[in-house]
């Protein structure tokens, strides 16, 4: 089973990944382009749901509270942090004002906690790398935050440069070292003809697989590195979707490449 899933080029259903068909555990995704007036229900037992606004203005109704109105954003691509809601019982409708695109992030929850919102002006971000290995990051709900098993991330990265390098992993229960954690990446290029380069690796190369992702696709990441190269010309914006058993995100970098880092050449 290849780990790069196609989206469709029309449609409100862009590109979906549930966990049962993706080989995975914890981790669902599922992106949608809605129609001005269009109307978007989700119903997912069990689960907690990360909505995020990537373009466009939506209301978000969840387990009777409603986000009236809300995004900012004409593109993702937009300097500009995303408005999100956490919808805990994984139970929600959303209406869309004008076009619009979301994403549903979604992992296994208890419902214990309240529906929020999630603004722009809560959410940090931050600069990672340098050179051509500069991508910026806007964590939209860190583990620093309340949810049962979330992690929800987006990164741009600049054309002609690298991203998720050196290449990293998260695929061992042996904290603070590293945490296991599966992950989607939902991939956006513009202009929209282009395509970013992604490898997901294991040590043993049991697992390796490299893909020309193309705009709206998504790469699953069971386990393994997985890095990100943008070609000149182009610029890249991810969505990354992180669950495991525990919510905590340590990472190892690849050791043949993590001089890159430690600035030891070899």
């Amino acid at each position: 089973m290849s780990l790069l899933v196609k989206a469709s080029p029309r449609g409100r259903d862009i590109v979906t990944v549930t966990p049962a068909a993706a080989g995975l555990h914890y981790v669902g995704f599922s992106a949608h382009r809605l129609a001005a007036g269009e109307r978007l229900a989700a119903e997912q037992p069990g689960r907690e749901i990360c909505v995020v606004v990537l373009a466009g203005i939506v209301t978000v109704t969840c387990d009777g509270a409603v986000f009236a109105e809300i995004g900012q954003r004409r593109s993702v691509f937009d300097d500009l942090p995303p408005y999100a809601v956490y919808c805990p019982r994984g139970a929600l409708t959303i209406q869309a004002i004008g076009d619009a695109e979301v994403a549903l992030c979604s992992a296994p929850g208890g419902g214990t906690l309240a529906p929020r919102l999630l603004t722009p002006d809560a959410m940090r971000r931050s600069v990672r790398g340098k050179d051509l290995n500069t991508r910026y990051v806007t964590d939209i709900l860190p583990e620093d935050q309340p949810a049962d098993s979330l992690l929800v991330v987006e990164v741009k990265t600049p054309s002609g440069h690298s991203s998720s390098y050196p290449p990293h992993k998260h695929d061992r229960d042996a904290a603070p070292a590293e945490s296991r954690l599966e992950e989607t990446y939902y991939h956006r290029v513009d202009p929209q003809q282009g395509f970013v380069f992604q490898r997901v690796y294991t040590d043993a190369r049991d697992l390796d697989e490299s893909h020309a992702a193309e705009d709206h696709d998504v790469m699953v990441v069971p386990r393994g590195y997985h890095p990100v190269v943008v070609p000149y010309g182009y610029r890249s914006y991810y969505l990354n979707v992180m669950a495991g058993p525990v919510r905590a995100w340590h990472f190892a970098n690849d050791p043949a490449h993590a001089w890159i880092v430690d600035g030891a050449a070899k």
